[in-house]
């Protein structure tokens, strides 16, 4: 796989052409992006990352990528959180873009995660979100993120199933252990 790709926390968008010579491998070697979307920590652009925009993360920029690779698969990770529209709008648009829910689900509220988990899952797009902690220092992340998912009372036990594993089995073409 090819990811995290953080060109948000550069100021640079993942659909110019400095990211194409990566893209075109990808896609001829069918490996998996994962594009940081949405926002990042607060306080990131006067910290680590002076270039970095919250506009950038839109996943509505990465449609011409999107159009230029029609068989790249990619994700978005953090879901695109909080261009919910967006998101929904590029997800039905291209079926092979998929979603994590990774740091979404502890790091903000869990009303606000439950209320953006629910309409893409309200939205048909269900079947294309994945799992994920994005925890990188903080071991109670994982338990947290977990609990975000599990903790979602529309969700069947075969949509957090499909969430927590299948998804991510079938988008990563996991070998099947049957």
């Amino acid at each position: 796989m090819l990811g995290e790709i953080g060109a948000q926390y550069h100021g640079l968008d993942p659909s110019d052409p400095w990211f194409e010579p990566y893209l075109a491998l990808a896609e001829e070697f069918d490996l998996p992006v994962g594009i940081h979307t949405g926002l990042g920590p607060p306080g990131t652009p006067c910290g680590c990352c002076p270039g970095f925009s919250a506009g950038l993360g839109n996943p509505r920029l990465l449609e011409p990528m999107l159009k230029r690779h029609p068989k790249l698969r990619v994700w978005l990770m953090h879901a695109g959180w909080p261009y919910l529209q967006e998101t929904k709008a590029l997800m039905y648009v291209y079926p092979q873009l998929h979603a994590d829910v990774s740091v979404i689900n502890w790091i903000i509220p869990r009303q606000e995660f439950h209320d953006y988990l629910q309409a893409l899952v309200t939205a048909g797009l269900g079947d294309r979100l994945m799992f994920g902690s994005d925890q990188m220092a903080w071991p109670e992340a994982i338990g947290l993120a977990i609990e975000g998912v599990d903790s979602a009372p529309f969700l069947t036990a075969e949509q957090k199933w499909a969430i927590f594993h299948d998804n991510a089995a079938r988008f990563l073409k996991l070998p099947r252990g049957d």
